[in-house]
């Protein structure tokens, strides 16, 4: 663990954000660590609505069903600079985006990530199920299916974008592409594995204390309102 960067973390939330809203939260924070007008690593936390992204190894090769279906469906396929392939993110599925200056925390990629599948890994635990990292691919899985992505982005020193965690979600869109790039494999959720519902609010709960606990952190709670007044 490096002790020499920021120990207190912003983290905001919002029960459901736009894809293309969240984006713009991400990328006014890049900014605004990358210019030095804020020093301070924040955290998003959010469900999407209904929407499939494509990382910037992604391609359309990887969707199971026609482009007509998808509109039939009002499912938008978006494009996005993040790591990794196509997936869905829809309501019930915990998403955190973490901007951190890795520079300045002098921590490397590869332990950034891991930190992240340590997140999720801790999370699962906590409802009696046992995820694991798999070398094919990275994020987390139970068994040959997956709960929990990553996928990030990196400017100037500056992580964004983040991780996807499958709680309530829907799963059957999932089917119509291939997720992650990836064929021969399944996607699940705590919901599908411990047959019962989860409460977000427990899982967001259970997440932010894992975050603090996993990056030797402090989070603090803040509001668009309060940070806008500082230019963000």
């Amino acid at each position: 663990m490096n002790h020499q960067h920021n120990k207190t973390w912003l983290c905001m939330e919002w029960p459901t954000l736009k894809y293309a809203d969240a984006r713009n939260v991400q990328t006014q924070w890049v900014s605004a660590i990358g210019n030095g007008s804020m020093d301070t690593n924040v955290i998003l936390m959010l469900e999407h609505p209904p929407v499939f992204t494509q990382g910037r190894r992604g391609g359309l090769k990887n969707l199971t069903v026609s482009k007509n279906f998808l509109k039939d469906a009002n499912m938008a396929v978006i494009h996005t600079e993040r790591g990794g392939d196509m997936t869905f993110h829809g309501p019930g599925q915990l998403i955190v985006y973490p901007i951190i200056n890795l520079r300045a925390a002098k921590m490397a990629v590869t332990d950034y990530v891991e930190n992240l599948e340590e997140v999720m890994i801790r999370t699962a635990r906590q409802w009696g199920i046992r995820a694991s990292r798999k070398p094919i691919n990275r994020g987390v899985w139970v068994g040959n299916n997956k709960l929990g992505s990553i996928g990030i982005a990196i400017r100037h020193g500056i992580s964004f974008h983040g991780l996807a965690l499958n709680v309530n979600c829907a799963l059957e869109p999932f089917g119509w592409i291939h997720p992650c790039g990836l064929r021969g494999v399944g996607v699940t959720s705590f919901k599908q594995e411990i047959a019962s519902a989860v409460s977000m609010r427990q899982i967001r709960k259970a997440v932010k204390h894992h975050f603090q606990t996993v990056f030797d952190v402090k989070l603090v709670m803040a509001n668009m309102g309060a940070l806008n007044k500082k230019g963000l």
